[in-house]
């Protein structure tokens, strides 16, 4: 009888020794499936951040380009602005509004509907739009009347003060 407990006590353990290598087997196995998906998980987010730092270095290389042009612009409109200075400068607009005030209020006025349908094109708005009424040209034949077709604002004597609102 002690040769059937023997037997039965070594069957035991033999079988307990194989449930417990098949238990190690099927964890083992599940934790390297487990692995084996995050590991193309990370590799596929490994692939993304690579895309996304090759997309941002063509960026940034957009953006030093455009940040040099700009720069560029902006050192031609500086000059442009250091020049505009220096032949207002020159000017004697006093003596020349006295001399030919006619003369001066047709380059002011083409001078400024220039300027208005260079903003207009620099805004997204097409540059051949009609001008605002204040830059329209003065109809011929208005003798020494004011610019202003409505009569107010005409007076020069430095008096009372009236505006309009801007269009």
């Amino acid at each position: 009888m002690l040769r059937i407990y023997a037997l039965i006590f070594v069957i035991a353990i033999i079988g307990g020794i194989g449930y417990g290598a098949k238990y190690y087997y099927d964890t083992t196995q599940a934790t390297i499936a487990t692995l084996r998906e995050n590991n193309v998980k990370l590799e596929t987010a490994v692939q993304t951040a690579e895309a996304s730092v090759e997309t941002l270095k063509g960026d940034m290389a957009k953006l030093g380009e455009l940040n040099n042009q700009l720069q560029v612009s902006l050192q031609k409109a500086e000059a442009y602005g250091h020049e505009l200075r220096r032949k207002l400068s020159d000017l004697d607009l006093v003596v020349e509004a006295l001399k030919n005030s006619k003369s001066l209020e047709g380059k002011m006025n083409g001078a400024t509907a220039k300027l208005w349908r260079e903003f207009m094109g620099d805004t997204g708005g097409n540059g051949d739009r009609a001008l605002p009424e204040w830059l329209l040209p003065v109809p011929s034949g208005t003798g020494d009347k004011s610019s202003n077709e409505g009569g107010e604002g005409s007076n020069t004597s430095g008096g009372e003060t009236k505006t309009t609102p801007a269009k």
